[in-house]
């Protein structure tokens, strides 16, 4: 029985975070989260309290019900130009609630490269090209190994120390986006610090926002 796969966004644009940061890439942000509803009145409840991204229904650009996985690999490649390797992060939410085994499949035929941003909740399935897991303190780490973690920081209980024996390629902070513009956090200078003295670790930065790239 064929799947129907529920997608907030399939837009194209450069990727702004970590290893990839400046690559150009079809994103396909999944709708759907299991550590949030989505809903502004049950943040507060919510696992992860700080997420920055929309990702609830199905009504963003390039969203909608696809009713296979065929027609959602045809439709994230009619996005992308001709000229260099086709990629596509995969994203939400929490995009392993949906991503399968025939999608990958789908993507692959497509000639896509895949990526994946998983909060590690979920165990990846095989054939994703880049695995990036970004913790959320509160829940159960599963996926534990892949290309790239991303810690966003700080996170309450959430000291970069407990995961630096896990098995990634890339270790990265993120400082942690305040949704209070008005408040002075000192997210980033923390972050530096620490990178400073654990050269384990690399910064990511939101350049997407910096350079407000759509």
């Amino acid at each position: 029985m064929a799947r129907t796969y529920s997608v907030k966004e399939l837009f194209y644009t450069l990727q702004g975070e970590g290893a990839h940061a400046g690559r150009a890439a079809v994103f396909c942000r999944f709708s759907g989260c299991n550590l949030w509803t989505g809903l502004e009145n049950d943040r507060a409840d919510a696992i992860c309290t700080f997420c920055d991204t929309d990702f609830v229904g199905t009504n963003g650009d390039g969203g909608g019900k696809f009713k296979s996985a065929k027609d959602l690999a045809a439709a994230a490649r009619a996005l992308f130009p001709d000229g260099g390797i086709p990629y596509i992060v995969c994203t939400g939410g929490e995009p392993l609630l949906q991503l399968d085994a025939n999608l990958i499949d789908a993507f692959h035929a497509q000639g896509f490269e895949i990526a994946v941003e998983t909060n590690g909740t979920i165990k990846a399935p095989d054939g994703i090209d880049w695995v990036c897991v970004s913790p959320k303190i509160g829940s159960k780490l599963v996926q534990k190994s892949g290309n790239e973690l991303k810690l966003v920081y700080p996170q309450t209980e959430g000291a970069p120390e407990q995961f630096k024996d896990l098995d990634f390629d890339h270790f990265f902070l993120q400082p942690m986006d305040c949704m209070d513009k008005t408040v002075n956090n000192d997210h980033t200078k923390r972050v530096i610090e620490f990178c400073k003295d654990n050269p384990q670790w690399r910064i990511s930065l939101q350049s997407h926002k910096i350079m407000n790239i759509p």
